[in-house]
């Protein structure tokens, strides 16, 4: 496993992250088992970048990954989001990043993780709270040696700029993939001005890129992402398709030519993949870390940005 740097003077990680939301819930039934036997092969193989987050599952993420390293916590880089609030029925209900909430929020995340340090804490944007005073008190956490690094998620650019000024952040969580580019015109290019990593996630636009159809029990895509839902659903399976003649000749997979492509844009980004099964691990891995140029413009012409249909997401929120 190749590695790469989080941000200018940041931890080496492994080039390729796992992502564990889908082992929980929102992409159909989990599966415990295969859960735990992708996160060992991941080990196995050398990855080191584990994300999760305290919302995902509402705990049951933290435990199943705390499960999984049991024994092998000096192997993982643990990345944790926080902030996002439920409600008993699974429901989205708001954010809090009060910084009373953030150190109480960290403090059950190491309970659930078996853990006396988490490697990068993550915040997104609490519009109740000025970034100063949450970035501030995961700055004084990091004091206390309860945290190792600072990120940020689904910010702007504006909002970034403040956070870095108040304590270096060492990386950017952001959706980026053929489907998702909007990083591109400002947020990326900021970032390597700050000397910030980039976490890619939905690398495979949910599944899209792979054909999934978001349908299932369990399964909240249709009902989450407008990407998956009616004529949307259509015209981005089209795509899809596209994606596949051209990852075929390049004696590559359709997921292969989607991490690869991420991949390719720099080496200060980290693809996170949400692989649920060792299967579908072996193959994200296996993914070209650098496509030639003439892979990437037939990728890119394959999926214009201009022809996919449909909002990332519902209301401007995101699950992450």
């Amino acid at each position: 496993m190749e590695t790469r740097t989080l941000g200018l003077n940041g931890p080496t990680v492994s080039a390729i992250g796992l992502g564990c939301m889908g082992m929980s819930e929102f992409y159909g039934l989990s599966d415990r088992e295969a859960a735990l036997a992708t996160i060992a092969a991941a080990l196995e193989a050398g990855v080191t970048l584990f994300d999760t987050g305290d919302f995902y599952g509402m705990g049951h993420n933290e435990m199943l990954l705390a499960e999984a390293l049991r024994g092998k916590r000096d192997k993982a880089f643990i990345q944790v989001k926080f902030g996002s609030q439920r409600s008993p029925d699974g429901s989205f209900i708001g954010i809090d990043a009060r910084p009373a909430a953030v150190k109480t929020a960290l403090s059950y995340t190491l309970r659930r993780l078996g853990t006396d340090y988490v490697d990068l804490y993550q915040t997104g944007l609490d519009p109740a709270v000025p970034i100063e005073d949450t970035i501030g008190a995961i700055g004084e956490l990091v004091g206390q040696g309860y945290v190792r690094h600072v990120g940020v998620t689904n910010v702007d650019p504006d909002t970034i700029r403040r956070a870095h000024k108040i304590h270096p952040i060492s990386a950017l969580q952001f959706e980026y993939s053929l489907m998702s580019r909007d990083i591109e015109r400002e947020i990326l290019p900021l970032c390597r001005e700050l000397g910030i990593g980039v976490t890619a996630y939905g690398v495979l636009s949910r599944g899209l890129l792979t054909g999934s159809k978001g349908s299932g029990a369990g399964d909240l895509r249709g009902t989450y992402y407008p990407r998956f839902q009616g004529e949307n659903l259509k015209q981005n399976e089209r795509l899809a398709v596209a994606l596949s003649e051209v990852a075929e000749r390049e004696g590559i997979t359709a997921a292969q030519a989607a991490i690869g492509w991420v991949a390719s844009q720099g080496g200060d980004i980290i693809p996170l993949v949400g692989a649920r099964t060792v299967g579908r691990l072996a193959e994200a891995l296996a993914s070209p870390l650098q496509l030639s140029s003439g892979a990437l413009s037939a990728i890119e012409k394959a999926v214009p940005e201009n022809a996919v249909r449909g909002d990332r997401f519902m209301d401007n929120g995101d699950s992450g």
